[in-house]
């Protein structure tokens, strides 16, 4: 049922339950979406962080599963990744990125989606998504990749934050707009399906 904000009560929605195979296949496509996302990403020169299309798939991802399928399924990504595969940003991969000055990005995201996803509520909302994962998302983020190259890097708090942080906010939140975007937009797909 649409309201006025243009919001969905997904409690309202008249819906069959979903079957196992449904829910493994739109995790394995969230899998997906940020393998190739990935790849979408360019280095800034100041800093071993990359700038990717991959945090707003994440976003979509938390976006579109639960909590839990959310933590699951980024799980699965950053272990991928982490044996060896070569689908984190800039085609790279294995425990060496997992432990060196941007690990603490990786490291993070199953626990920052899941937050993420915990807190989208019940109702599909552009506006809430977006806000949700700016609040968390964006700066739980940074959190995890500043601590990372503080310490693999032996830099200092503000340093740190110049390579970790502030030169990300303004395309982070774009993501995250972008995100709450799509995650909209497919979520009221699969309400409609």
């Amino acid at each position: 049922m649409i309201n006025q904000d243009s919001t969905i009560n997904l409690n309202e929605a008249a819906q069959p339950k979903e079957t196992q195979v449904q829910t493994m296949t739109k995790m394995a496509l969230c899998i997906a979406l940020c393998c190739v996302s990935a790849f979408i990403s360019f280095p800034l020169p100041f800093t071993p962080g990359l700038v990717t299309a991959l945090t707003m798939a994440l976003g979509v991802t938390a976006f579109v599963l639960t909590p839990k399928q959310t933590f699951i399924t980024v799980t699965l990504y950053v272990l991928m990744g982490g044996i060896g595969l070569p689908v984190f940003p800039g085609g790279m991969g294995g425990l060496g990125r997992l432990l060196g000055p941007t690990g603490g990005f990786y490291l993070v995201w199953p626990l920052v989606y899941t937050i993420v996803s915990c807190f989208k509520g019940k109702e599909i909302n552009m506006k809430r998504y977006a806000l949700v994962n700016i609040l968390f998302g964006v700066p739980l983020t940074y959190v995890g990749g500043l601590i990372s190259m503080m310490l693999v890097m032996d830099v200092g708090l503000w340093q740190g934050l110049v390579m970790a942080v502030f030169p990300f906010i303004p395309g982070d939140i774009m993501k995250a707009v972008a995100a709450a975007f799509v995650g909209v937009k497919v979520n009221k797909v699969l309400a409609n399906r």
